[in-house]
């Protein structure tokens, strides 16, 4: 677990800077910089492009993960490599051409409400196409357990670049079409940098003898893009569906509430960079004992991590709302459902991990499709009856749904589950916390309240997590900055 803390962390650091980027574009420059209506449009053509991104990928970046340690043959290995390079293709070409003869169909079908949407069917194509090809070098990069260069380039590089085209559309020297169509360049510049990257790694030879298990892993890879899907469709079919039934300028709003709650998840995504190949190692190796000892710490760091974020926010939200432009401080409520749901999804630890790297995928991705049309089905009940809120609950009932019937499942078939008495104890701190802080209130600047307040339920949380050694993970972390510190 050493190691899984170490890169963890590293890569906690990396996307945090990338939050703070996002939150830069998201809460300030795009708020300023562009009206709601083109920010909506935005993160609907980036939502759509990532609902499209697993079909595209072809299931490709965890089946990589998945068989990759398996091979020991370097043979084998290249022509598996260059199986992985090639599937994607199988999926792009065809859609491709049909995006191309039903350009207007599919744009008349996403701009029923919002017109605007019509002219970007490309755009949503092309930036799908440039997320799953990242993915899959993103995951060559990961089975040779160097995940920090790519955690930078999906998490800082594209973040830093929107910020630097905002600012050029606010000084006029680009158009808010030229701003679109940049945005699609960063995306495949992105792709291309990662390429380079992952195979100065390794470098591989292509060999079109492919591996004898092909056809198992064709199969996975079938399946996987099920699972990706469902997982996609979970997390971004709501802002589509949003363009859907009310304005576009909706979408902003939303998204605000959406990226804050999305802060909570940073640790979670981080750790998943490393358990999901050393998860796929110890599956094929069938160390158990290892297995459940890292499914059990991985849901308690996190569960304890993502608590605390929760946390801070819920306790602060007040207080950031009102740094914020009027329309947008109406997500109090967003924030609750979608902050809840990301605590309960860290809760589960590698739970993912475990499932897509077992012999029990089938089962669960099916599982998954039925959830996805449920989740759509949510979303068409909840949003005309709800706006806003009805998206927010019909994404944290599915996921509530969804992530309760995969634990149930690793416990069926592993016979494991990944809390602790510490879990417990976590949850009674987290309730306590609440109780605590809640009532404080603070007469100052927002944003002197919002330190102060955080200062205050950082020290108090943490200090009980270290004092009782509720997590051995954080507790060594806690324990080395205060020797670096001389305490």
């Amino acid at each position: 677990m050493g190691i899984v803390f170490r890169q963890s962390l590293n890569n906690s650091v990396i996307t945090y800077v990338g939050f703070g980027i996002g939150a830069l574009n998201t809460l300030v420059l795009f708020l300023n910089f562009m009206t709601p209506k083109y920010y909506g449009l935005i993160q609907v053509i980036l939502s759509a492009a990532a609902v499209l991104n697993p079909i595209l990928a072809f299931g490709v970046p965890n089946t990589l993960v998945k068989f990759y340690s398996s091979f020991k043959d370097l043979h084998e290995k290249n022509g598996f490599l260059t199986l992985m390079l090639l599937l994607p293709l199988l999926f792009m070409l065809p859609i491709a051409l049909l995006t191309f003869v039903g350009n207007d169909m599919i744009g008349n079908l996403l701009s029923r409400e919002n017109p605007i949407v019509r002219d970007y069917v490309w755009h949503i194509f092309i930036i799908g196409m440039g997320m799953a090809y990242f993915e899959v070098f993103y995951s060559w990069a990961r089975v040779h357990m160097k995940s920090v260069f790519g955690n930078f380039m999906k998490e800082v590089f594209s973040r830093v670049a929107v910020t630097i085209l905002l600012f050029l559309l606010y000084y006029e020297i680009i158009t808010v079409e030229l701003f679109i169509n940049l945005i699609v360049g960063v995306y495949l510049l992105r792709v291309l940098v990662m390429k380079l990257y992952a195979f100065t790694l390794y470098m591989p030879k292509l060999i079109f003898s492919f591996p004898e298990n092909t056809k198992n892993i064709l199969a996975y890879s079938a399946f996987i893009i099920l699972g990706g899907s469902v997982a996609i469709v979970l997390l971004e079919v709501d802002k589509v569906m949003i363009n859907q039934f009310i304005p576009l300028e909706n979408v902003a709003y939303y998204s605000v509430a959406g990226f804050i709650a999305m802060v909570i998840a940073v640790p979670s995504r981080s750790m998943h960079q490393i358990t999901y190949p050393l998860t796929a190692q110890l599956l094929n190796e069938s160390d158990w004992i290892s297995l459940k000892r890292l499914y059990q710490k991985s849901s308690l760091t996190l569960f304890a991590v993502a608590s605390l974020i929760f946390l801070l926010i819920l306790l602060n939200l007040n207080d950031m709302y009102t740094l914020l432009p009027e329309a947008y401080r109406n997500g109090f409520v967003i924030f609750i459902w979608l902050g809840l749901a990301k605590v309960y999804d860290s809760l589960l630890g590698n739970n993912n991990s475990i499932l897509y790297n077992s012999d029990y995928y089938r089962s669960v991705l099916l599982l998954g499709l039925l959830l996805a049309v449920l989740t759509i089905l949510l979303n068409l009940w909840l949003i005309p009856t709800f706006g806003l809120d009805g998206a927010a609950i019909a994404s944290f009932s599915a996921l509530f749904i969804y992530n309760t019937l995969k634990l149930l499942f690793v416990k069926w078939k592993f016979q494991m589950l990944p809390f602790t008495l510490q879990t417990c104890w976590v949850f009674l701190l987290s309730i306590g916390t609440v109780a605590i802080f809640y009532f404080l209130n603070l007469s100052f600047h927002p944003i002197l309240n919002i330190v102060v307040r955080g200062v205050l339920i950082s020290v108090f949380f943490i200090g009980v997590l270290y004092k009782f050694k509720l997590s051995e993970d954080i507790y060594r972390a806690v324990r080395g900055i205060l020797q670096k510190i001389g305490l």
